[in-house]
C-alpha cells in the first residue's frame, strides 16, 4: 500500500484507490508482458478490499469522519500509474487521468472481513528505494534493447549476404571468366588444326 504518487514507479505499476473518497492506494506491479486486463479476479478483489478498508469519507479536520469500510457499494478505480494526472489546482490526494479510457472500475458491495484479515496478517512493510528500483528496471530494459538491436543487425546482415548470393547466382558474372576462356591465338599455338578441334568437339 502506498502513501504517495512517485514518478519513479516502474511503468508496469497499476494504482488502485476508492473513487471520490480520501483513499489509501495500492500499487500492483505487473509481470513483463502483462496488461491491465490480465490481472486475476482474486488479485482484483484483494486490492479493492484493501483500499476500501483503508479509506475515509470526509475531511480530517472535521468532527464527523465516516470510515469508508462501513460504506457499501463503493467504486474502486485502477489505472497504470503513468495515466495519473496531478495539477497544482487539485486538492491533496486528488488525482485525474490523462486518458479516461485507461481507467477501470470495480464495484465493491461490502467489506469482506476474511479477505481484509488475511491481507493484514500477511502485511509486510518496507521502505523501498524507488530510485534504485527504477534504475534497475531501466538497466534491464536497456540491456534487453541492446540484445534486440544486436539480433536485428545480425538478421539484417544475414539477409543482405543472402540477397548478394542470390543476385550473384542470377547474374552472368561467372559465365565469362577470362581465366577459363581460350582465345584463337591460344588454339593456334597449341598446333591443332581447325579440323582436329572440330573432331575433338564431336
Amino acid at each position: 500500500m502506498g502513501t504517495s504518487n512517485s514518478c519513479t514507479s516502474p511503468s508496469t505499476n497499476l494504482r488502485f484507490h476508492v473513487d471520490k473518497m480520501s483513499s489509501a492506494h495500492v500499487y500492483v506491479r505487473l509481470n513483463k508482458g502483462q496488461t491491465i486486463d490480465d490481472i486475476s479476479e482474486g488479485l482484483l478483489e484483494d486490492c479493492a478490499q484493501l483500499v476500501k478498508a483503508n479509506s475515509i469519507q470526509g475531511k480530517f479536520d472535521a468532527i464527523y469522519v465516516l470510515f469508508c469500510n462501513k460504506v457499501n457499494n463503493v467504486d474502486v478505480v485502477y489505472t497504470p500509474w503513468y495515466n495519473l494526472k496531478k495539477t497544482a489546482s487539485m486538492d491533496v490526494g486528488q488525482v485525474g487521468f490523462h486518458n479516461p479510457k485507461m481507467v477501470r472500475t470495480v464495484r465493491v458491495e461490502k467489506r469482506i472481513n476474511e479477505v481484509v484479515n488475511r491481507l493484514n496478517k500477511s502485511k509486510v512493510e518496507r521502505k523501498p528505494d524507488l530510485k534504485a528500483e527504477r534504475e534497475a528496471v531501466n538497466a534491464a530494459e536497456r540491456a534487453e534493447r541492446k540484445v534486440q538491436l544486436r539480433d536485428k543487425k545480425r538478421r539484417e546482415e544475414m539477409e543482405r549476404l543472402e540477397k548478394e548470393r542470390q543476385a550473384e547466382i542470377r547474374s552472368y558474372k561467372g559465365l565469362m571468366v577470362s581465366e577459363k576462356m581460350t582465345s584463337n591465338k591460344q588454339i593456334a599455338s597449341a598446333n591443332k588444326s581447325l579440323q582436329e578441334l572440330e573432331e575433338d568437339f564431336m
